[in-house]
């Protein structure tokens, strides 16, 4: 037995590296604990040290990792290991941009949380100790190099959210969004775990190095031996199954089902995180796939994502035509989003900044999106589930705030300029069109206008209902009745300056982007 192969993969073990990942997990579980010690009337400065806490984590790793990692960057100096915990994890730069991406979905959901609970009167603690630990999931999730590391993240994550969308236990919809939701993100996950088996089981074989069975789960070596067997059967169908479990985590098709249903019923805050942090957790767990270990399979996943984006782009275009509840439209645009994230992906394939495209669209869907599923926590009364656009006529009349910054994100949203959203999409576009997919551009144009109908049927209502209908325009007392303490107020408007910011001028995103 060859004990230095053990001694290096001990070595390999460098804590310090997912040290933020650690201390979002001690400080979810360290609120569980203050929560059995606290009195139950003292329990509300556990909701604020939930939110400060992960602000304090959040800065810490922005001060003392992302920045200093950042400039070495711009150096050309950034070094740091290639493998770590024996091949489990693997950093990069972009994998802290990502990092970053997920700490501040995870701090806004809390904030959203906090509205909601109020109003539903449910349990707080384990609210916040679910997110911080999903949280802290993705974080791992996008740093995974090993398919057994991938599995466990992505299943933490998952029966997170399994407990988070039933939340709401007094709420049918919540109930049944929750079992939909176990259901159909089991079968996902079965559908993963046997691609994974497929794989492995097609790479192992008696090759021994130095006395040990190599190691046919971690990417780099089972993408070698994919590139050697890319048309091997079993490992087509492998790649393809494993493939179906991400497409279910981004909503794309024909794995968008579950969507509509599960948005409407999970609690508002909980959409968002879905919306979000799941959304964006599958794409770059699809970019690392698609660019490591499934590279050798370029001849099959390439076309076969060209055509599922087109039909995720009609299908959540088309479908939100017609839409009046809220938080269904939001479901399906969010499909259509994922069919434009999904040409960044394919047009990575020949065009280098692609991929850091997608990251950046990321970015801009993200501050949109929280823009507007905070203001929809607000605006929504008991029966959360039920918000129709109905509920948002002459919004602006009584809270001009609020109908500001759902405008703002509405318009990001839809690609209007000179939001975020615009750039994010032309960025993408760009891409596309230097990739030679004249098809897919033209049918991403076709959905861009297809949704700028719905998110304006949305604002329309929002703005201009009272003057379309002067004074016959239904008044929604209960939008009277909206309380946004200046701390809310705040963080609406600084989101939707960063919406606005990001359109017009994005600094020196332009290095990370093209460099």
């Amino acid at each position: 037995m060859n004990l230095d192969i053990y001694r290096t993969f001990s070595e390999t073990n460098l804590w310090q590296y997912i040290l933020p990942e650690i201390a979002l997990a001690v400080f979810a579980i360290l609120l569980l604990i203050m929560g059995m010690i606290v009195p139950r009337r003292e329990q509300g400065i556990i909701s604020r040290l939930a939110v400060w806490g992960q602000w304090a984590i959040l800065v810490y790793f922005l001060i003392f990792e992302f920045w200093q990692n950042l400039q070495q960057l711009y150096l050309g100096k950034l070094e740091r290991p290639e493998i770590l915990f024996g091949g489990m994890l693997t950093q990069t730069f972009t994998f802290d941009v990502m990092r970053v991406f997920f700490m501040l979905c995870g701090i806004f959901v809390s904030y959203m949380g906090s509205i909601y609970l109020k109003k539903h009167k449910l349990p707080t603690i384990e609210f916040y100790f679910l997110t911080i630990i999903i949280t802290a999931g993705l974080m791992l999730l996008a740093q995974s190099s090993h398919f057994v590391m991938l599995f466990v993240a992505l299943e933490t994550v998952t029966v997170a959210f399994y407990v988070l969308i039933a939340y709401c236990r007094t709420s049918v919809f919540s109930l049944e969004a929750g079992v939909k939701y176990l259901i159909l993100g089991g079968l996902s996950s079965a559908m993963l775990l046997f691609g994974i088996v497929l794989l492995y089981g097609a790479a192992t074989n008696p090759e021994v190095n130095n006395g040990l069975l190599l190691d046919r789960m971690g990417f780099n070596e089972l993408g070698s031996f994919i590139f050697a067997h890319k048309h091997d059967l079993m490992v087509q169908a492998g790649a393809v199954l494993v493939l179906c479990g991400v497409a279910f985590k981004i909503g794309a098709i024909p794995f968008q089902i579950w969507i509509p249903d599960v948005y409407q019923g999970a609690p508002t805050p909980v959409t968002a995180l879905l919306a979000c942090a799941s959304k964006a957790g599958g794409f770059i767990l699809l970019l690392n796939l698609i660019r490591g270990p499934f590279a050798g399979l370029e001849y099959m996943v390439k076309p076969l994502l060209i055509a599922v984006a087109i039909v995720t782009i009609l299908f959540g275009n088309l479908t939100a035509v017609s839409q009046q509840n809220v938080k269904r439209m939001m479901g399906l645009s969010g499909i259509a989003h994922a069919g434009y994230l999904l040409m960044g992906v394919v047009a990575g394939y020949t065009v280098a900044w692609a991929d850091k495209a997608v990251l950046f669209y990321l970015f801009c869907y993200l501050f949109a999106s929280l823009a507007v599923f905070m203001v929809m926590t607000f605006v929504a009364n008991e029966n959360d589930e039920a918000q129709t656009l109905d509920d948002y006529t002459n919004l602006y009349r009584n809270q001009p705030y609020l109908a500001g910054i759902l405008g703002i994100g509405l318009g990001s949203l839809a690609g209007i300029p000179p939001l975020a959203g615009f750039m994010g999409k032309l960025l993408l576009f760009i891409a596309t069109f230097k990739a030679g997919l004249f098809t897919l551009l033209a049918v991403a144009i076709v959905g861009v206008v297809i949704s700028i109908y719905y998110y304006f049927g949305w604002a329309r209502e929002v703005f201009f209902t009272q003057w379309l209908l002067k004074d016959e325009t239904p008044v929604n007392a209960q939008l009277g009745t909206i309380v946004v303490s200046p701390l809310y107020r705040f963080l609406l408007g600084m989101l939707a300056a960063v919406v606005i910011i990001i359109g017009i001028y994005q600094g020196n995103i332009g290095f990370y982007l093209f460099m």
